[in-house]
């Protein structure tokens, strides 16, 4: 049976998220970022804090996963609708299973939701949906995913429509109606990745 791990941040005022990047340079170094709800899918410990980094594309801090667990994942209290786009820099800095980067969107729960992720062990790009604690490969495309570099995923949604671009380029464009209505969005690592977050952006496009 699968175990839904969490560990949520203290209640703090936060201001609407729609389109502002967040660059956690206002969090406690040490701790969760404000305003987000963190763990895992599956079973493990995922360790999620704010951490300082000297190459963090707007210093000093960014977003750390260091823990190991099945499917770590981290959301944005705020982050909540059914059509739009997220966008996040990250970089995969190790691990030896994996070294994965990606983004969640229409999360419900931390065992339903849509995830695209980025592999520098493996250079490429994939598109889930994890329904019931399952995750479910839709598509999975080469790409070129340098490790310990500074990389910019991008997702956007819409119905059945889903693009997911790196670095600028498009490399997926497919139809899927598997998880609907809204959701929150966020980041996502998998099994023993040491991965690094910054200028995480997110916009609805709900009427």
């Amino acid at each position: 049976m699968k175990t839904l791990l969490l560990c949520t941040s203290l209640l703090v005022a936060v201001p609407p998220l729609w389109g502002a990047p967040v660059g956690f340079d206002a969090d406690t170094v040490g701790q969760q970022p404000a305003g987000w709800t963190c763990g895992a899918t599956g079973k493990g410990n995922p360790r999620w804090t704010v951490e300082k980094d000297g190459s963090a594309p707007s210093r000093p801090n960014v977003l750390k996963q260091a823990g190991t667990a099945t499917f770590p994942w981290c959301v944005r209290d705020d982050a909540l609708a059914e059509s739009g786009s997220v966008e996040v820099r990250f970089k995969a800095v190790s691990g030896k299973e994996d070294q994965a980067g990606g983004v969640v969107w229409r999360w419900k729960d931390g065992n339903n939701y849509y995830v695209a992720r980025a592999n520098a062990l493996e250079n490429n790009l994939s598109l889930y949906y994890t329904e019931n604690g399952t995750r479910i490969t839709l598509k999975y495309v080469n790409a070129p995913v340098a490790p310990n570099t500074w990389h910019t995923l991008s997702v956007t949604y819409e119905g059945d429509s889903i693009q997911i671009s790196l670095d600028g380029k498009v490399y997926i464009d497919a139809k899927d109606a598997h998880i609907s209505g809204a959701g929150k969005a966020g980041v996502w690592t998998k099994a023993d990745s040491v991965t690094l977050f910054d200028n995480f952006t997110y916009t609805s496009a709900d009427k």
